[in-house]
């Protein structure tokens, strides 16, 4: 599968990689930002740096990682066009394993309208048969009740917790590690 061609539609959404026409709506999400709602939110964020200029290498950046095997990161949008998130799947190793990472975020503006659920849920399906990802994981601090639920909804189990696992914002910190096998759950 050319990854750059996925294009997935649900009846609210629409998850695919960025494009170079996607700078004006990628823009204003991020400077419609809402402060800090909790802990695990980074609120605000300064965009002045972020030019059409810097948002094409971006997508350059964002194709040849996927084009690398490294890493696939898919954007989530309204039907109508609205830029809502980010979603990224890591590879973490191939060989007998075909196991990856996810990582996702919807703009804070964008919260408690079941977004993350619709598009995550969609993308998941999609591992398996054109990634050919076997087993599929999510990092979560401990603290993070929301994205835990999200993810428990959508069949994900807590396999361990991970101590000291992460440095971030100075310190190493827990992560709950949710996994989902999705070859072996579609075949029941």
């Amino acid at each position: 599968m050319n990854f750059s061609t996925l294009n997935i539609q649900t009846d609210r959404l629409v998850i695919r990689p960025l494009t170079f026409d996607d700078y004006e709506v990628w823009y204003q999400a991020y400077s419609d930002r809402k402060p800090s709602q909790s802990a695990y939110d980074d609120g605000y964020i300064d965009m002045i740096p972020c030019t059409k200029t810097w948002f094409e290498e971006l997508v350059l950046r964002h194709r040849q990682l996927a084009d690398n095997d490294e890493q696939y990161i898919v954007a989530i949008f309204t039907q109508s066009g609205r830029h809502l998130g980010m979603i990224d799947i890591v590879t973490l190793a191939r060989a007998n394993m075909n196991w990856c990472e996810l990582g996702y975020f919807i703009h804070n503006q964008e919260w408690r309208q079941g977004y993350a659920s619709e598009a995550l849920s969609a993308l998941i399906g999609h591992l398996y048969p054109c990634l050919d990802f076997h087993r599929v994981e999510a990092h979560v601090s401990l603290g993070n009740d929301p994205s835990r639920q999200l993810l428990e909804k959508l069949g994900f189990r807590l396999e361990v917790i991970r101590e000291q696992f992460m440095f971030e914002d100075g310190e190493w910190i827990d992560k709950a590690v949710y996994v989902k096998n999705l070859h072996s759950d579609s075949l029941k």
